[in-house]
């Protein structure tokens, strides 16, 4: 079985290595990367960037969208997590909201911080819990991980090849 699930994966990995399906590949991993599944997309973004550095614009514009897509279904599973832990009376008095104040004093703004690490993507699933508006949240949302694409890739880009050789065998 796990011989047949290896070859499985490869073949997949395989399949998203093909040069026609970069930018697929490059919105997948950000889409995925963007919920709760730890993985990061950076490296597929700034290998397409390397690789074609005349589509660095429209890689950077798919990253985003799959990003941003990833951060509103974690946003859409926090909201459905909240509405059946209420079903389930599981929130208690306060529904733990007493813990969630300054994200509701903060409001969606605070989503332009939804590309960190860790951290990130649970913001987006605790916008949702809250119930804050959601086109401002996607808004604030695609804002951040935009700024966090151009930042990464471009620094990615300006690093010499030299240290990159000196880091990798």
């Amino acid at each position: 079985m796990s011989e047949a699930l290896s070859h499985a994966l490869s073949a997949v990995l395989a399949w998203f290595a093909l040069p026609q399906f970069g930018l697929v590949t490059v919105f997948i991993t950000a889409f995925v990367s963007a919920t709760l599944l730890p993985m990061g997309s950076e490296p597929v973004v700034f290998g397409y960037v390397k690789l074609n550095p005349d589509q660095f614009w429209l890689t950077i514009a798919v990253a985003t969208l799959g990003n941003t897509l990833g951060g509103a279904l974690d946003y859409w599973m926090g909201r459905g997590a909240q509405t059946a832990a209420t079903a389930m009376g599981a929130l208690g008095q306060n529904g733990g909201k007493r813990y969630l104040g300054w994200f509701e004093q903060m409001g969606p703004k605070v989503l332009i911080l939804a590309w960190l690490p860790i951290v990130g993507d649970p913001l987006c699933a605790v916008a949702g819990w809250l119930r804050l508006p959601f086109w401002s949240c996607l808004a604030w949302i695609a804002v951040g991980k935009c700024l966090r694409y151009i930042i990464m890739t471009w620094l990615l880009m300006e690093v010499p090849d030299h240290f990159w050789k000196t880091l990798l065998p």
